[in-house]
């Protein structure tokens, strides 16, 4: 009888086999000929699940444009029958959860297409799940495979609908033919234009919030991340190139290197070239590789040759012709190699990574911070995405090191967020707080400083000590306007300041700011401060109820002044409390615009500010247009060829009558030593450079990189003066921190407002940056408002809004908009 049923369930698995289609067959190509549309990847997956026992597959998401994200879990049978209790017995031996399940499987992540236009990858995902579940199952039976097929499906279809569009048939190889050159903003972004593989520890997108939730219920032993590179490289995999973040263990560094040796003996059969040690490094924690390993897996990015311009194939500089089918086939190759690899060393995958989980060597055991509630708010929200465990403070003082005076010394800790090392998760809490990451090597592949504390604003220690977390939590603020009161004010601190303002102003509230401070039954209120009147707002039947409803909607906690008399000679009705005229914005977008800068101007316009906003392109851009706004936004870009010198007359004579130009980071060079901008660019010494230039450039040609680093800013956090009497700084003291990505510097205004600015010596606090180019910081503006006529040009030398995640800057841009030089626009 047992022999029976046996045989039917044999027959059973053999007849779902039979009925499981290759890619080629469901496709009707063969895979790497043609570029496949997501919906139709997702047809594919859905089909082998549902002809796989070895398969389950899940939507845990949608994207902006409403494509699902999904993912599959592969496996032996009886694994995938068990498969909750794998789950939770893995992230039960790291402590996250209680339990003490016998963790014995090893789980593999392979993450594909994180980069829309590097579209080999999800093609060469439907090829190794087919691979895995006919020909690999043995690799099955103690390993768990998790396959994203395709981490950003809007950039996907952006550039492969593109592609399909524009291609010869057969395709064309010639680098100059259409099929090789995308068109502006390209398929590497996702719908808000931000690079997916920048976003894990930041989680600003859609796509990256919904993937952690699946990811912390997994937490994977390994973790890929598939890319694609420049034409002419061949294929990178693990190692990585130095710099190694120092939390990284040794097996974590040896393992990838056990990896990498198993993927050359592939690639040498083959006769594949390949390069190992290079380029990538494992320092900043927002990558598809970092943010796992220091999540305790063996996180490795894997770079094929292509990118989006390799198309269906495409000659190299190296004289052969690179297709789609080689790339598919290296991608393949690779994320089978590295399965191979979990499965035969799952005992130790996940020894190792249980032990990864235990903290007690880490210098710091609590990070502690204080400052503005909403900011506070704003940390515990990102702390709570990557569940990472925080508490509030009944201490009092605290010692430690103090970020705001870069040395030893205190913080009165009553009320204060801490966050303590001591957690499972303790060693990602070190990566995103500590005050500065340790530096084996200058040549970085990103920025080198992202601290926490700096780039929410909040004062903040790092203690040795553990800090008790046993205070009370912040609580939700109810209002009742009063029908009686002349007015109510609002301090100034926050984006969730200016976003209630937003709301205002749309809903028809009218709203003043104050540029002095202000003194009302007693209370003070800074510069900056909303004023809302009930005489501003006399025609409005719904005011009260209307201001009621957004400022609750906003947890905001309005004064109510019985008068607008104030204690000081400051009224409500002083020329110094000023109407805030409703921005009417255009911003720039398109050619010659950084599509990653326009992508979080737009995001934060969208989803914080939410303000309308209209898009211009810059194809379609003359001055004229700009008769119908007071505003305009230039993101990061190089406008030379837009700014040509009869837009540049028109543009001068739009700011004369009111207008205001907000330029973002480099957007700021247009300007630079124009006539009647004010911007002059800062030179460093010339006797600094005397050498090369009276007897050349003598340093050797494989010392020349090196040797540059003099020269380099890779994103280091620099202290900033700020005059807060200015409108562009309210809500902030007389100090910032900012985030600085290069060695761009300006000269004082000679004529204009130098708001943020580093007066004498340049102080780094954090990140690497070379002597010339710290040296050329000296006695620069940062910050500044340049005014022609009666509009300005408001200058922002540091992006403020760099991929979202520098939270303390923000304020800036909002100031800019609703503060600096309010005036009604005139023709």
């Amino acid at each position: 009888m047992l022999k029976k049923i046996s045989l039917l369930l044999l027959l059973i698995s053999i007849t779902a086999t039979a009925q499981l289609q290759s890619p080629a067959e469901f496709l009707g190509y063969e895979v790497g000929t043609q570029f496949t549309r997501h919906a139709t990847v997702v047809d594919y997956f859905e089909h082998v699940a549902k002809n796989s026992k070895m398969v389950t597959f899940t939507e845990y998401g949608k994207t902006n444009e409403r494509r699902p994200l999904t993912y599959a879990v592969v496996s032996s049978p009886s694994n995938i029958s068990n498969i909750d209790n794998i789950r939770t017995a893995n992230l039960a031996s790291t402590g996250i959860i209680e339990g003490s399940g016998n963790a014995d499987k090893a789980i593999v992540w392979l993450s594909y297409n994180v980069h829309g236009n590097e579209a080999s990858s999800t093609e060469a995902a439907m090829t190794t799940i087919y691979e895995l579940v006919t020909k690999r199952q043995s690799w099955l039976e103690n390993t768990v495979v998790i396959i994203d097929p395709c981490v950003n499906p809007d950039g996907r279809d952006r550039y492969a609908n593109w592609y399909n569009q524009v291609k010869s048939t057969p395709f064309n190889a010639n680098q100059v033919a259409a099929e090789h050159n995308e068109p502006w903003p390209g398929g590497r972004p996702n719908h808000y234009l931000f690079d997916l593989n920048r976003d894990w520890a930041w989680a600003t997108q859609v796509e990256t919030q919904q993937r952690l939730k699946v990811y912390n219920t997994w937490m994977p032993h390994i973790h890929v991340d598939f890319h694609e590179q420049g034409i002419n490289e061949p294929y990178y995999f693990a190692p990585a190139a130095e710099p190694f973040h120092e939390i990284i263990t040794p097996f974590q560094r040896s393992f990838q290197t056990e990896i990498g040796k198993n993927h050359a003996r592939y690639f040498d059969k083959e006769g594949w070239l390949f390069f190992t040690r290079e380029r990538f490094d494992l320092l900043y924690p927002s990558y598809g590789d970092t943010y796992p390993t220091f999540m305790g897996a063996i996180g490795m990015t894997y770079e094929q040759a292509g990118h989006g311009r390799a198309g269906l194939g495409i000659n190299t500089d190296e004289g052969y012709e690179l297709t789609l089918v080689d790339r598919v086939a290296h991608h393949t190759t690779t994320g089978l190699s590295t399965v191979e690899m979990g499965s035969k060393n799952a005992s130790q995958l996940i020894s190792e990574f249980k032990k990864f989980f235990k903290n007690d060597n880490l210098k710091y055991k609590s990070y502690v911070l204080k400052g503005h509630p909403d900011k506070i708010a704003a940390v515990s929200q990102l702390l709570d995405k990557h569940e990472i465990k925080y508490g509030y403070s009944s201490n009092g003082n605290i010692n430690g090191y103090n970020y705001n005076e870069a040395k030893k010394g205190s913080l009165n800790g009553a009320g204060a967020l801490v966050v303590s090392t001591n957690q499972p998760k303790g060693k990602m809490v070190k990566v995103l707080f500590e005050p500065e990451a340790v530096l084996t090597e200058p040549l970085t592949y990103d920025i080198t400083a992202w601290s926490i504390p700096y780039a929410y604003g909040l004062d903040a220690i790092a203690s040795e000590n553990s800090v008790q977390a046993n205070g009370k939590t912040p609580v939700t603020i109810i209002n009742n306007t009063n029908v009686n009161a002349a007015g109510y004010i609002l301090e100034w601190n926050s984006m969730a300041d200016a976003a209630f303002l937003s709301d205002l102003l749309q809903n028809n509230i009218n709203v003043r700011f104050s540029e002095k401070a202000l003194r009302f039954a007693g209370k003070d209120f800074d510069r900056g401060s909303l004023v809302i009147t009930k005489s501003d707002n006399r025609t409005n039947p719904d005011f009260n109820t209307t201001l009621n409803q957004i400022a609750n909607k906003h947890n905001r906690s309005l004064f109510a002044s019985s008068t607008s008399f104030g204690d000081t000679r400051t009224d409500l009705g002083s020329p110094d409390v000023k109407m805030i005229n409703a921005p009417k914005i255009a911003m720039l977008r398109g050619n010659g615009v950084s599509s990653l800068s326009y992508g979080a101007t737009w995001h934060f316009f969208e989803t914080q500010l939410k303000y309308p906003v209209t898009h211009i392109d810059t194809d379609n851009f003359n001055t004229k247009t700009l008769a119908q706004f007071n505003v305009l936004v230039m993101p990061e870009g190089w406008y030379n060829k837009l700014l040509s010198e009869s837009n540049m007359t028109g543009l001068k004579q739009w700011i004369r009558n009111g207008g205001k130009v907000i330029a973002l980071g480099r957007a700021s060079a247009n300007f630079a030593d124009k006539d009647g901008f004010g911007l002059k660019k800062n030179k460093a010494d010339d006797a600094d450079n005397n050498e090369d230039e009276t007897t050349g450039n003598l340093t050797p040609y494989d010392q020349r990189e090196r040797s540059n680093v003099k020269d380099l800013i890779t994103g280091s956090i620099y202290k900033v003066k700020l005059d807060p009497s200015h409108p562009m700084a309210f809500g902030y003291g007389d100090t910032y921190y900012s985030l600085k990505q290069g060695a761009a510097s300006y000269k004082f205004l000679d004529n204009g407002y130098n708001v943020g600015y580093i007066d004498g010596d340049a102080i780094s606090v954090s990140g690497f940056s070379g002597d010339d180019a710290k040296m050329k910081l000296k006695n620069s503006m940062i910050f500044g408002e340049a005014r022609m006529g009666a509009g300005s040009v408001v200058y922002l030398v540091d992006d403020v809004l760099f991929r979202s995640f520098w939270e303390n800057g923000k304020l800036f841009f909002a100031n800019a908009l609703f503060f600096v030089n309010n005036n009604k626009f005139t023709l």
